[in-house]
């Protein structure tokens, strides 16, 4: 018994070991990049966005906002914040909506995580979270012009953090608390992926998310809902299953569910939009995720 024990364990850390070795430079860039963007960018990505209030783009400033979003360094609980601020300088929400939904779905740090990926699945995560971001924006100026979509009075604009006069001590620190929010997840996903490498048979992934696309497709929607933790933490799981057969599809389908759906997050989203309107924020964030996956698996793959 205690042979065998120690024979699963010695496989388990080759299997962790490997996937360690390759996933950990991009989450280390990824943590690099993203600690450099939130303290010597954040103020100018946010200004671009504030500045756009006194254009007269109409429709079209969804597309820049939608951009601006993916460049924000500012997760779920920083994107609200910050959007109740610019929704009270008077901010279009068509803009905002575009802003919001493309932050929550991606940013720097995360770019630099899917790296891992591959090149394709990059490509596709980033066009797919800045047209959902487009979508969004569009759905609300055209269906919302006579009634708010969204409710910020709970929220005020958060504190900033990183305040340290020397620029050196400020980017370690947001770097030291960047590695404390990632890191446990980061090494869970390494480790939850050797389990699935060590047993669960490549041929089950791949008739899970492979051969049976459409199915795939609901599966890897649903399950992107309680697995997504972090994007630290799901990219070596993403990495494993791809290898193991999971179509770019359905792994697209779980990178937009994920983060929309993320557990943590429902409850201030619910805030700021109310129930009937937070109903109709999963439908779409399901939804998307579905013709997404269904494009690049039946029509561009």
């Amino acid at each position: 018994m205690v042979e065998i024990l120690y024979r699963e364990a010695v496989y388990l850390w080759y299997y962790f070991s490997v996937q360690f070795e390759q996933i950990f430079k991009y989450w280390a860039l990824g943590m690099i990049a993203g600690s450099l963007i939130s303290v010597f960018g954040k103020e100018k990505i946010h200004s671009l966005f504030a500045v756009m209030r006194g254009k007269n783009w109409g429709l079209l400033g969804i597309i820049p906002a939608s951009l601006i979003g993916i460049a924000s360094p500012l997760c779920m609980y920083g994107t609200i914040p910050i959007s109740a601020s610019f929704a009270e300088k008077g901010m279009e929400e068509d803009w905002l909506a575009a802003f919001m939904m493309s932050s929550i779905l991606l940013n720097p740090q995360l770019i630099f995580y899917s790296a891992a990926l591959g090149k394709t699945a990059l490509v596709i995560r980033f066009v797919s979270c800045f047209l959902c971001g487009i979508t969004a924006g569009l759905l609300i100026r055209f269906f919302f012009k006579k009634r708010k979509f969204f409710t910020f009075k709970s929220f005020g604009e958060a504190a900033n953090r990183d305040t340290a006069p020397n620029l050196l001590f400020r980017f370690l620190k947001n770097l030291w608390r960047n590695l404390k929010a990632t890191g446990p997840a980061f090494l869970l996903g390494v480790a939850l992926s050797a389990v699935f490498q060590r047993y669960v048979p490549a041929e089950a992934m791949a008739a899970l998310f492979g051969k049976h696309r459409g199915f795939g497709l609901l599966m890897a929607a649903t399950v992107g809902v309680p697995l997504y933790v972090c994007g630290g933490g799901t990219i070596p799981l993403l990495v494993s299953w791809i290898d193991s057969g999971m179509s770019l599809g359905s792994a697209s389908a779980f990178m937009i569910t994920g983060p929309a759906m993320k557990i943590t997050n429902l409850g201030a989203v619910k805030i700021i939009l109310g129930m009937r309107d937070f109903i109709l924020y999963l439908a779409f964030s399901i939804l998307f995720a579905l013709f997404t996956g269904f494009l690049i698996d039946f029509v561009l793959m």
